[in-house]
């Protein structure tokens, strides 16, 4: 008699229960979502978890590269398809306005927001070290403006890398707190109003 396997079960489909996943820690954040509420989400059980995904934080890690894959793919096509970072950035506010408020979809950014009152110093590091090299890119992007003459040289880049942070955290939080995408397309214009102002038009 052949003795019966454990595991992930036939039907398992694992880019399905991925996605579960990130919606589940999206919604929740990483503190506040157990083994049992993976279980119950995704529909397997805790040896099938553990044998597709490992612990929780290696799950945790893999759902961070799928969301933004998934769902944060409008920061770095901005970058990367508007001519100046003025540009990039006033169509990242824009663009985060409804990307946040997304039917169908936990509100905010799970990067964001998934980390709050963790108690795990490898996730919160995680978290943080993905924000900063936003920043460190934002920073890039607008300091070669500077440096071709499309901001003012006296401008600063690190200043206003982390200026256009703070915005999107402060949207990402906002939605999460009922904000709707109009409000937040106003905050992005608003924001931009605050931008080098001669330059704000380019």
């Amino acid at each position: 008699m052949a003795t019966p396997t454990r595991g992930r079960p036939r039907s398992f489909d694992r880019e399905e229960a991925l996605d579960k996943a990130v919606r589940l820690f999206w919604s929740r954040g990483y503190e506040a979502t157990s083994i049992g509420d993976l279980t119950a989400a995704l529909g397997i059980g805790a040896p099938s978890l553990y044998a597709a995904f490992g612990d929780k934080a290696k799950l945790f890690a893999e759902v961070v590269q799928t969301f933004g894959a998934r769902y944060g793919g409008f920061l770095p096509r901005a970058l990367e398809e508007e001519p100046t970072a003025t540009a990039a950035v006033r169509r990242m506010l824009r663009e985060a306005a409804t990307e946040y408020t997304r039917p169908g979809c936990p509100h905010g950014c799970l990067v964001m927001s998934a980390g709050m009152n963790t108690t795990s110093v490898e996730i919160a590091d995680m978290l943080r070290g993905l924000r900063n090299r936003n920043i460190e890119v934002f920073t890039e992007h607008i300091q070669a403006d500077i440096d071709a003459g499309l901001l003012p040289a006296d401008a600063d880049a690190k200043t206003l890398a982390r200026y256009v942070g703070t915005v999107l955290q402060g949207m990402s939080q906002a939605s999460r707190d009922g904000a709707t995408e109009a409000e937040l397309a106003t905050v992005a214009e608003m924001a931009m109003a605050s931008w080098p102002s001669w330059s704000a038009s380019r």
